[in-house]
């Protein structure tokens, strides 16, 4: 296959965008890429503009002969695209820093995809995700929709529940943060080792390592039992795990097990922050602004290493190598969102799950992982039904699915604060949730 490609990212004006630039600065040989279609919103606009031009001198500077296209306008970006990436934030930080803010007056987490911050993520998020796929339908029914905007497991889920576009993959760097951070304590290539992956998204456990090919899972457990080892994504500092607990459990938890496993001891550190340095949100945007004062320098003409402080490390490795797999047919093995089939048996087969895939032109092949095991199988048939009945509250806005969501998450713990947290968080997105307002 050599027929060049059109790629649209909408959120083009994200900090992140660089990185994926990289990423097909890198696989160009094996992946063509024509045109790059960059979208934002109005309010997005100026930082569309400074990524855009640092984007036309990457490519300028790698000789690449890359279109590189500016816009507001999401139908025309969306005309006659190969593949769609998503990287949007609905409500830009402010909304971020309000889900991170809120909770935390009534003891709760307060995080971007857990708990109440994933809950009301995905409430404002899930209309605009199923009004870009509406618009894909018209405008490029067989391009694949590869979404990195959080929570992708909700977002995935409520794409193949809620539509008919089958071609869509969820994509997380916490998988591939994991890979990288294993293959270091092992002091290999990160080439030579494969993880099984099964789960949900933020919720995904590593249940096997092999390295050529052979399981080096009880070494890994091992080198887990020491609290140094335990952190792979920058964005989330656990204080290491007890080793009889990891020793027990037999799997690998991803970082975001620590909201679930530490829940106290996270809300606490949350708190703390929140009056010190400021919510994660708050932290995150002064490091954009950072960024993008980097990012406004003409000479630069390569990805700042700063912006793997943003905690996207890897996203363009994991990004534009599912994307060169599907276009390429390589039939190699990654671990994505994509619908169950009976992958995991712990989860309905219509949901959608983070599980390793055989990638092929047709789409996300799953492996079958059988059942979880079981100390972690009740934990994530929670978390499943949490998002399923978010979802099903993002797309009806019905009011009392929204406080039940809530109220069957783990981190949530009574109805009662569950429906206050609901009413406060409601009152503060109004501007971004109509399907909760609307007039009777």
């Amino acid at each position: 296959m050599n027929k060049s490609i059109k790629i649209t990212t909408i959120g083009g004006g994200s900090s992140y965008t660089p990185e994926l630039v990289e990423g097909f600065i890198k696989r160009y040989d094996e992946l063509p890429v024509r045109e790059l279609w960059l979208v934002d919103v109005e309010e997005g606009k100026e930082k569309l503009e400074i990524v855009g031009n640092l984007a036309k001198r990457m490519f300028q500077k790698a000789g690449l002969p890359v279109q590189v296209h500016l816009t507001l306008d999401r139908r025309k970006a969306l005309n006659g695209a190969d593949f769609v990436t998503t990287q949007f934030r609905v409500g830009l930080l402010e909304a971020r820093a309000k889900d991170e803010r809120i909770p935390l007056k009534y003891g709760v987490l307060g995080q971007e995809t857990n708990g109440p911050g994933g809950l009301f993520k995905a409430l404002r998020t899930i209309p605009v995700i199923l009004d870009i796929v509406k618009d894909m339908k018209e405008l490029c029914p067989d391009a694949w929709l590869v979404n990195f905007t959080n929570p992708a497991g909700m977002v995935t889920e409520a794409v193949l529940r809620y539509s008919d576009h089958r071609k869509v993959v969820g994509l997380c760097n916490v998988p591939i943060g994991m890979e990288m951070g294993i293959a270091n304590l092992l002091n290999i290539e990160h080439s030579r080792l494969r993880i099984d992956f099964a789960g949900l998204n933020h919720m995904v456990y590593g249940l096997d390592v092999f390295v050529d090919g052979v399981s080096v899972k009880n070494r890994v457990i091992e080198l887990l039992t020491n609290p140094e080892n335990s952190s792979f994504v920058k964005n989330v500092q656990g204080q290491g795990w007890e080793p009889e607990f990891i020793r027990a459990l037999g799997v690998f938890p991803c970082p975001y097990h620590n909201y679930y496993y530490k829940t106290r001891d996270m809300v606490e550190k949350e708190l703390k922050n929140a009056e010190t340095i400021g919510t994660r949100a708050e932290v995150v945007k002064k490091l954009e602004d950072d960024l993008f004062e980097l990012y406004k320098d003409p000479n630069l003409s390569i990805k700042p290493p700063q912006l793997e402080q943003r905690g996207g490390a890897y996203y363009s490795d994991a990004a534009v190598r599912l994307i060169s797999s599907i276009y390429n047919d390589k039939c190699d093995i990654q671990p994505v969102n994509t619908l169950n089939y009976g992958s995991i048996t712990s989860i309905p087969a219509d949901s959608a799950v983070e599980v390793s895939c055989i990638i092929t032109k047709e789409g996300p092949k799953p492996l079958v992982m059988g059942d979880l095991p079981v100390p972690v199988r009740g934990l994530v048939q929670q978390i499943k039904s949490f998002e399923r009945v978010a979802c099903e509250a993002a797309v009806t806005g019905d009011y009392n699915l929204a406080v039940l969501a809530l109220t069957i998450n783990p981190l949530v713990a009574s109805d009662t604060i569950a429906k206050l947290i609901v009413d406060e968080m409601l009152e503060a997105h109004k501007d971004y949730l109509p399907q909760f307002f609307k007039k009777e």
